[in-house]
């Protein structure tokens, strides 16, 4: 049992500090103006994509992880359940829509972290993150089955 607790927490802690980091890195790398609509805190389609991209990234690492530490799939699954109950309960406020202490207008240079204070992205796809960082995380756990 204590194997299988820490494949959850150590595979949650890899996800979220490997989307962490490479988060950080694509908007530097793609910009404020890159990262969001003109003037807005709304997300630009390339930053739909590529956050997609990185997220199911994110879910296979963990999932590797949480396989190697747990010693079979149990700990991938696992972590799939904390995946999927977590990113569902992240999401409902974006439900209401509102904007909260969001500014209506962003300025033409925007840090890291007040990006991602901000930041606003579609509903659907705040509720679509969490299946697919489920999904993806027994797919990792899956890979790693095989290459054992």
């Amino acid at each position: 049992m204590g194997r299988l607790i820490a494949a959850i927490v150590v595979g949650y802690i890899v996800m979220f500090v490997f989307i962490f980091v490479t988060f950080s890195a694509a908007y530097l790398a793609m910009g404020t103006d890159g990262a969001f609509q003109p003037g807005s805190y709304e997300v630009s389609g390339l930053w739909i994509v590529l956050s997609l991209v990185l997220g199911i990234a994110a879910s296979i690492v963990a999932g590797i992880v949480a396989a190697a530490l747990a010693r079979g799939v149990r700990g991938s699954r696992a972590l799939a359940v904390v995946v999927l109950i977590l990113g569902l309960a992240m999401a409902i406020p974006s439900l209401s829509d509102s904007a909260g202490d969001r500014p209506e207008v962003r300025s033409a240079d925007v840090g890291n972290m007040e990006a991602m204070k901000y930041a606003h992205q579609p509903t659907w796809m705040a509720l679509l993150n969490p299946f697919l960082g489920a999904v993806f995380v027994v797919v990792g756990g899956t890979l790693r089955k095989q290459w054992s």
